[in-house]
């Protein structure tokens, strides 16, 4: 569960034990990664900003929940379209009532409407979905998602939930449905951190289909020695 408000600067989620444990594994090598990377390589990493148990306790009972707040990519702003894409469209279809769309739905709007990005800005997205998935994927995590904000003109991305790890239950999970599913040639839903993001990789650049500008392809005949 995620409470979200565009008018805040954190993104407060709810996590399980489990999902904590994982985090208080991932956050070294996320530092090193952001801290090593920083004016070296794009990123689309929503920034962690904190981990923690909240609660009460009173004579009626008490409740505790760990919760991880992380960036909000649209504080200031507004989005009129919202969508959260795994690059799969197997159950990735959502009411368009719901404040967030899913890949099914983007796919659909995009027949009529598509979503062109300039070179630099494909280049951009391109380079750093490439270095954050290689990153997450050497560290065993799966199920992240690039959250994709319509801001009028501009388009406003970050990659979000990546603190699921691929556990053994999970192998266990993805062994099953390909054997279960192999022969109607479907990838499953739950595969290694290796497919996810080669899968993730390459239907968001599918996604996002660049427009050429005046600069395009120049250069693209000469020979280097």
């Amino acid at each position: 569960k995620q409470w979200y408000q565009r008018r805040v600067r954190g993104v407060v989620k709810e996590m399980s034990r489990l999902e904590l444990q994982a985090l208080l594994m991932f956050v070294p090598s996320y530092i090193e990664y952001v801290v090593d990377g920083m004016n070296k390589r794009p990123t689309l990493l929503a920034k962690i900003v904190a981990a923690c148990t909240v609660g009460y306790s009173n004579v009626h009972g008490s409740m505790k929940q760990d919760v991880i707040i992380m960036e909000n990519i649209f504080y200031n702003c507004t989005p009129s379209l919202i969508y959260d894409l795994k690059g799969s469209n197997r159950n990735r279809l959502a009411e368009e009532t719901e404040e967030v769309l899913l890949d099914t739905n983007y796919l659909k709007h995009i027949v009529s409407d598509p979503i062109y990005l300039r070179p630099h800005s494909k280049t951009f997205l391109r380079e750093a979905v490439n270095c954050d998935t290689a990153f997450l994927a050497a560290q065993s995590i799966i199920d992240y998602s690039l959250l994709v904000g319509v801001c009028g003109d501009k388009l406003v991305v970050g990659i979000i939930d990546y603190i699921r790890k691929f556990t053994f239950d999970k192998k266990v999970e993805m062994i099953f449905k390909t054997n279960m599913i192999g022969s109607a040639g479907k990838m499953p839903t739950i595969v290694s951190p290796e497919m996810y993001r080669e899968r993730f990789y390459n239907q968001i650049e599918r996604y996002f289909p660049l427009v050429p500008d005046r600069w395009t392809g120049m250069g693209s005949d000469l020979q280097y020695s």
